[in-house]
């Protein structure tokens, strides 16, 4: 699982059925250096399945690859990642991300 800050959102003109009715997010997933304020994160972004309602800036936990679908089963669903959670506050122990950083 990873974090992510989201920067947009993702219109289909056509989709597969199991689409319909889903709100698809385009999200940044944050490195640890992004993290205290996540201002501007620098990284690939992704498209993420949104069930939970997330909206433009939003910090969320994003769960990938097999882990992502677990939520539908056991319908399929083509989902490569999920928007599990969102964040409403972040608190980093400065002492353990200095240790990270050391590694």
């Amino acid at each position: 699982m990873r974090l992510g800050k989201v920067v947009g959102k993702v219109t289909l003109n056509r989709c597969h059925p199991s689409y319909i009715g889903t709100k698809l997010r385009l999200v940044v997933p944050l490195a640890l250096d992004d993290l205290p304020d996540a201002a501007d994160p620098q990284a690939d972004t992704l498209v993420v399945w949104d069930e939970i309602g997330t909206g433009e800036g939003c910090l969320i936990a994003i769960s990938e690859g097999p882990e992502a679908s677990q939520p539908f089963r056991p319908e399929v669903k083509a989902v490569d990642a999920y928007a599990s959670a969102l964040i409403d506050e972040l608190r980093l122990d400065q002492g353990l991300v200095d240790s990270i950083r050391e590694r």
